[in-house]
């Protein structure tokens, strides 16, 4: 860990993948049948129903990132530990680090689909 305050973030998220997403399998759908046929309007949809249910106080983060994100970090809550500058791709990076802690971000789109982000620390 480093300990150059500013530098680093810690965030959780729940990546939807679909159509355009630039790898079409994960771990829930290794074979990419089910990305392979979502649209990114939909991936947004669910997304949002989701970002809504975690608002309200319906469900937690974590568990829903558990449940739904395409991203392997979806074993440890959606948690992706700490991370720096130049190490995510440059819209999640961005989003990440305007957030304040404990703020959930709006959708982020970027290479891999589309994403909901709350920063951890």
């Amino acid at each position: 860990m480093s300990s150059s305050v500013g530098n680093q973030v810690r965030a959780s998220h729940i990546l939807i993948k679909h159509q355009g997403s630039r790898r079409k399998a994960s771990w829930k759908d290794p074979e990419g049948a089910i990305i392979k046929n979502t649209t990114r309007d939909s991936a947004v949809s669910q997304l949002k129903a989701l970002h809504d249910d975690i608002i309200s106080g319906k469900a937690k983060f974590d568990d829903l990132a558990s449940r739904y994100s395409d991203c392997s970090s979806a074993k440890r809550g959606g948690d992706l530990g700490p991370f720096g500058k130049g190490q995510m791709q440059k819209p999640f990076e961005e989003a990440t680090f305007a957030l304040k802690v404990g703020e959930i971000s709006d959708i982020v789109d970027t290479d891999s689909g589309v994403h909901i982000i709350m920063r951890t620390g």
